[in-house]
């Protein structure tokens, strides 16, 4: 069976999102622009969940080729029936095959081997493909101009790349993964990278701190983009950002040493945010 029959669109994406900063962001959007941002979301989801998954290496990277090869019917107007939706939204707002490739790219490295203190290129190379390039895809639905929906999608795709890298510290340790970069660790003074040892480490507060430094230079520089935007084309990623950027905040509150309780945005801030920017 090809992995896209697993994916029902935007009806089943939504269920599954809901309660998250995602789904808050994409209510405020029109119903054809929401429906759409779903239907990535639901894919993203469906790479996402083979990446994560604890089955045999070779069989995730078949299915990630599978996905390839529905995506290339996208393209070819012969997707798979469960991809409808997501090929009506390809049509209407001219999202670009590369990027659907570059996540599928970027899953694949998480499967064929655990990441683990990748050096700086890489972590920018894994950002790009994981994060930016769904952002670039968002920005088509957001109707950005080109130049700055680009630059958009770059810089606020690492911000919350790299916000997720920092709550997910736990949850990627136990999948074998750690995604603070070597040069973070070895300026900090650790010199393993076994997930679990490394998150013991009393400096770990250092490490994780050079990667809050980038996050905020990259939500920085993603603000100034959107003041440049119309306004009501950055409405979600105006939401998404200022969510992402209060989990930052609440992380550097709370510390990066152990023991690290889970960081969550209090459902009144997260109305709050929606209901001012959904007006704005």
């Amino acid at each position: 069976m090809s992995p896209a029959a697993t994916t029902a669109g935007a009806s089943a994406a939504a269920p599954r999102a809901a309660g998250s900063s995602f789904y808050a962001a994409m209510r405020i959007l029109p119903p054809e622009q929401r429906d759409a941002m779903f239907e990535i979301y639901s894919f993203c989801r469906a790479v996402d969940d083979i990446a994560d998954s604890s089955g045999p290496r070779p069989e995730r990277v078949a299915q990630l080729q599978t996905w390839r090869h529905d995506v290339a019917a996208l393209y070819d107007d012969a997707s798979p029936p469960a991809l409808a939706g997501l090929a009506r939204a390809v049509k209407t707002f001219g999202m670009r095959r590369e990027d659907f490739l570059a996540v599928i790219d970027g899953m694949e490295m998480d499967v064929v081997a655990d990441i683990r203190a990748p050096s700086y290129a890489t972590l920018e190379l894994y950002c790009d493909r994981v994060a930016c390039a769904v952002g670039r895809l968002s920005v088509k639905v957001f109707g950005l101009p080109e130049d700055l929906g680009l630059a958009l999608a770059d810089q606020l795709g690492r911000a919350l790349q790299l916000t997720n890298i920092l709550r997910d510290l736990d949850e990627d340790a136990e999948l074998g993964r750690l995604y603070l970069p070597a040069e973070a660790l070895r300026d900090a003074g650790i010199s393993n990278t076994d997930p679990i040892k490394v998150l013991a480490e009393p400096r770990i507060e250092w490490a994780c701190h050079a990667i809050v430094d980038r996050a905020r230079a990259h939500f920085t520089k993603a603000e100034d983009i959107m003041a440049r935007c119309p306004a009501r084309a950055v409405r979600a990623p105006r939401l998404m950002g200022a969510v992402y950027k209060a989990i930052l905040s609440r992380l550097v509150a709370r510390g990066f040493g152990s023991p690290r309780a889970p960081v969550r945005i209090p459902k009144a801030l997260l109305l709050w945010m929606l209901l001012r920017h959904a007006i704005a």
